[in-house]
């Protein structure tokens, strides 16, 4: 399966509160749709997203990374529709989702995504546990029976060819999408959803979905080590900043021991390789390049999966040359290279008490560690 989202953001939403619609007010540091969007951005199994928008949030709506942006209509159906259009024509399914629900847990969108091998359309849902009464003129005047009733969430998923033409066939409004495929004589399979996957819809709701994504809240750890032997040179790179040395480093490279080590943290934490399988040493376009070109694709990537850099800390092993007269300048660089704050960068040396290569300045080693957050 090639699989697209589309994300419903262009509704007003102001039963919420607020100067500005629901999905562009701020929930622990960050907009209810940037939010809603890395839950999907993030998966290697989701191949493109679009977030449809109504055209005054423009603004809002480029500050939100890996995503299109396509302008929505007067109704949801409608925007569904165009965001359905904008898909890219080789993907064969689609997940759509309603932007409200930034909490929505990854196991919702897996449990979908598996239904829809076998299925045309897939939704997850939660049975109605609690009585049900019809009511007039503020009083009970009857009771409803709940069997076979749920409750519906979204990311409602179908066949992306079946719900194109569903929706194009379609007149009238839509209460969600699997109406819409309903109405096409489309099967949808129930999936299992969540509590957790809340709707903001009042003020309270954006409480509770500030609980809710603290608790959902993903951190990685990554590790990275390098090491390169001396050679023939006067000066050696180390974190972006040159320092003179009666030796360089030997590499395909710059051979910037530092970085590369950053480098494969984050390659680390992401579970995205190393150094060489991105760039292989085997292709001579990278003979002599600059390690940063390495460090941002790091960057790029973990941004591009809804994560950002916490911190990194770097470690240099060495006898020579001496890294302290240095090594604020390797921070401040480290810093600007991946856009951090410079007390979330830290470059510090160490050597080997003269045990092993390093200890014999035959080279230099670097350990070091990332932390990603997700967005």
């Amino acid at each position: 399966m090639q699989i697209g989202a589309v994300i419903v953001a262009a509704g007003r939403g102001m039963r919420a509160g607020g100067d500005v619609p629901k999905q562009w007010q701020t929930v622990n540091g960050a907009r209810v749709a940037a939010w809603s969007c890395a839950h999907f951005t993030s998966r290697g199994d989701i191949a493109e997203v679009i977030l449809v928008i109504h055209p005054g949030d423009q603004a809002f709506a480029e500050e939100i990374k890996g995503v299109r942006i396509v302008h929505g209509g007067a109704s949801r159906d409608i925007s569904v529709r165009a965001g359905l259009e904008a898909l890219s024509g080789d993907l064969t399914h689609v997940l759509i989702h309603d932007v409200a629900r930034c909490t929505v847990p990854a196991p919702v969108i897996t449990r979908v995504i598996k239904a829809l091998r076998s299925a045309a359309g897939a939704a997850p849902a939660l049975p109605v546990t609690d009585a049900l009464w019809s009511g007039r003129n503020g009083k009970v005047s009857g009771a409803q029976d709940r069997t076979g009733l749920y409750r519906a969430q979204t990311p409602q998923g179908f066949s992306l060819p079946a719900i194109l033409a569903a929706h194009r066939a379609h007149t009238g409004a839509a209460a969600d999408d699997v109406e819409v495929a309903r109405a096409a004589g489309l099967d949808v399979v129930i999936t299992q959803g969540d509590e957790a996957n809340l709707k903001i819809t009042t003020p309270d709701d954006f409480k509770r979905a500030a609980a809710l994504l603290e608790t959902q809240m993903d951190i990685r750890l990554g590790n990275g080590f390098d090491v390169h032997a001396f050679c023939e040179g006067d000066h050696v790179i180390l974190c972006g900043v040159r320092v003179p040395h009666e030796k360089a480093l030997k590499g395909h490279s710059d051979a910037d021991v530092g970085m590369h080590a950053v480098t494969d943290a984050i390659y680390g934490a992401l579970g995205d390789g190393d150094i060489g399988q991105h760039f292989p040493p085997s292709d001579p376009q990278w003979r002599g390049a600059a390690s940063d070109i390495f460090l941002r694709d790091a960057l790029d990537r973990a941004r591009s999966r809804g994560f950002s850099i916490s911190n990194v800390d770097c470690t240099l092993i060495c006898e020579y040359p001496k890294i302290g007269p240095h090594s604020f300048d390797m921070k401040a660089r480290m810093a600007e290279l991946l856009e951090l704050d410079a007390e979330r960068v830290s470059v510090k040396a160490t050597t080997s008490e003269r045990l092993g290569f390093t200890g014999r300045a035959e080279g230099i080693a670097a350990l070091a560690t990332a932390t990603l957050v997700k967005s």
